[in-house]
């Protein structure tokens, strides 16, 4: 763009989900109890897990630090979504647009990492049960779940850095319901030819570094499962078979809900659905998915379900 006079946006409007007023109401009222459950629901796992003697294992250590990551990914956008659905147009400074992408993206790329650990650690406990006290010590844990998170911050400081580079002197009106970085991306603008290499860069790194994880992960998980797979065909016992599949089962229907959805906003082409479409897988894999996750781990888990019996059980008789 040529140099000529322009004013520096300082706030965003967050156009938010819809701006019929009744809809608006039922989509507040809806998302508040979703967001209700999904805080009392991962809260609830984290301190079942950590109170209980018996759910201390990795495959529990990692549930708990799932539950804290949807605790956060959560609540970094369902708050500012709900503010937006009883007024129209919710202002956000630029700096708290940024701190809220890269609040996001923290979550959201921890989340991935975390999922391919609990498929390794799947992988192991059918695969190699013999060693699984050691290939999954508490030492190497920790190094898995401190990695997920490294990774998270690693990712979300690359999305800081390209959006912190970016200009906005335009509009300052983002049809999204939070700050995601392609709608930013779109109001950009610079004011010298010499920095038009800038927005190619920004386009291009962050979606680089997102497509590598969903690729790297995906990867880790499916080659996990495809060993457990040929596992579990190979065991004689029918009994152990049903063992080893509702082990996974979980897990599975978490990645398959987390990676169906994410892969439809990051990986599918821009021009093959609409910003609508976006909106609604958004609010899915952001708010409801989180949601979804301590149903999925626990209705379908023994040793959580008596857990939280017996947990029940010295509450009424304490």
């Amino acid at each position: 763009m040529e140099r000529g006079n322009y004013s520096v946006v300082t706030e965003f409007i967050l156009l938010g989900l819809t701006e019929d007023a009744t809809v608006c109401a039922i989509l507040f009222v809806v998302f508040l109890g979703v967001y209700s459950a999904t805080l009392m629901g991962n809260l609830n796992i984290i301190i079942l897990i950590r109170s209980s003697p018996q759910l201390h294992t990795p495959m529990y250590l990692f549930l708990s630090h799932l539950a804290f990551l949807d605790i956060g990914y959560s609540s970094s956008v369902t708050p500012i979504m709900l503010k937006g659905l009883l007024r129209k147009g919710t202002f956000v400074p630029v700096a708290g647009c940024v701190a809220q992408l890269c609040s996001v993206v923290t979550f959201g790329t921890s989340e991935s990492f975390l999922l391919a650990s609990m498929a390794y650690d799947r992988y192991v406990a059918i695969c190699s049960p013999l060693l699984y006290s050691t290939q999954m010590s508490s030492r190497i844990c920790i190094l898995l779940v401190a990695a997920s998170y490294l990774g998270g911050c690693v990712n979300a400081w690359i999305f800081t850095g390209c959006s912190l580079n970016l200009s906005f002197c335009g509009p300052n009106k983002v049809n999204h319901f939070f700050c995601d970085y392609s709608p930013l991306l779109k109001l950009s603008c610079f004011h010298d030819f010499s920095f038009e290499v800038i927005p190619a860069i920004s386009s291009v790194v962050p979606s680089f570094t997102a497509g590598s994880i969903i690729v790297v992960t995906i990867f880790v998980i499916a080659v996990s499962y495809i060993y457990i797979l040929i596992t579990i065909l190979k065991m004689r016992s029918t009994e152990g078979r049903h063992k080893a599949f509702s082990t996974c089962t979980s897990h599975l229907t978490a990645v398959t809900l987390f990676y169906g959805t994410i892969t439809f906003i990051y990986v599918m082409p821009k021009s093959s659905y609409s910003t609508d479409q976006n909106k609604v897988v958004s609010v899915f894999y952001m708010v409801v998915i989180p949601m979804l996750n301590p149903l999925i781990y626990s209705l379908r888990n023994n040793e959580i379900k008596g857990a939280l019996k017996r947990q029940i059980g010295r509450k009424i008789f304490s």
